[in-house]
């Protein structure tokens, strides 16, 4: 977001003198001033990228007047930020003013007016814009934290869940295959003893990158847990699968990790499974496979990717409980 845009001002009104009387007073107090003479060319100001967030709009104007221009304001939904709006108008009965509030209008002065009254109200919209502003960026903090995990910067746990989920009903609808990767960092916890849990962290966020940047764009990366990432590839069969994560296994392996306590040397274990878009398999069954094809990475040296058949990944999972 622009955070000038509550010292930009538009005026809106159909009375040159009006106009330079307000573009003269709002120049010595330091605003940036945009001028329109209709409602309809204001409108067109306002439906640009950053444009003002403090608009002066005469009520009687020709074409779209004020009430109409505000209304039609604040039927849309796609400005980014909220726009202030103060009727500059010679109606003054309290009729009028309701009728003003209900199409949307934030502030309402009666002409002629004293400057420093209108400053005043300025001033209130730019408190107002700047309290609207910090309650976007909250709420978009918050959608952001929601989704993503903090220490990585990829999807959380949840949100990779829900991801593998719609890709595998897509899969099934489209009767194409799905592979999901389970990659976990090789002897992590003896990493964060020497390194430090700062050292760790840093790790984490770096592996994360360079699995994300050895994948599709539509392809899916994610945090899973601790140590754990889990891949999510849609059409990607058995024998691509293999490769493709042996490539990606090759590049985190490929040089050292550079951490504020010293370089080092990071490798992860993969375990694959592919659903093959024809065979019914649901989330915990894809993983279960996913699973048991890390242990045995595991078990089998770490730094390599294994798979396992599903039937002896049912078999793991049941002496597993």
């Amino acid at each position: 977001m622009d955070h000038r845009a509550n010292k930009r001002v538009l005026i809106i009104d159909d009375s040159a003198v009006y106009r330079r009387l307000m573009v003269g007073h709002l120049q010595e107090w330091g605003f940036e001033v945009s001028v329109a003479n209709s409602g309809e060319e204001g409108w067109q100001i306002l439906e640009q990228p950053n444009s003002p967030n403090l608009v002066l709009l005469d009520w009687i104007m020709p074409g779209m007047d004020g009430i109409e221009l505000c209304r039609k304001l604040r039927q849309r939904t796609t400005f980014s930020s909220y726009v202030y709006t103060i009727l500059v108008t010679s109606k003054e009965n309290r009729t009028d003013l309701l009728r003003a509030m209900e199409a949307g209008v934030d502030d309402y002065l009666v002409k002629p007016f004293e400057d420093q009254e209108l400053k005043a109200r300025l001033l209130v919209g730019q408190k107002v814009v700047a309290l609207q502003r910090e309650l976007m960026e909250a709420r978009e903090s918050m959608r952001h934290a929601s989704i993503y995990d903090g220490v990585t910067g990829l999807l959380n746990r949840r949100e990779i869940v829900e991801f593998v989920r719609r890709e595998l009903v897509r899969s099934e609808r489209e009767q194409k295959p799905l592979t999901v990767i389970l990659a976990d960092i090789d002897l992590f916890k003896m990493i964060n003893e020497q390194l430090g849990e700062v050292a760790g962290d840093e790790i984490l966020r770096e592996v994360g990158r360079r699995l994300r940047s050895r994948l599709r764009a539509y392809d899916g990366v994610g945090r899973y847990g601790g140590e754990e990432y889990l891949m999510v590839l849609p059409g990607c069969d058995l024998t691509s699968a293999l490769i493709r994560a042996d490539q990606v296994r090759s590049f985190v392996a490929a040089k050292p990790v550079e951490t504020s306590a010293k370089p080092r040397n990071v490798t992860v274990s993969m375990g694959v499974a592919v659903a093959d878009g024809k065979t019914q398999i649901d989330f915990q069954e894809l993983l279960n496979q996913a699973d048991a094809g890390l242990y045995k990475a595991k078990r089998n040296g770490r730094n390599r990717v294994e798979q396992v058949e599903q039937s002896m990944a049912k078999l793991s999972a049941r002496a597993g409980q």
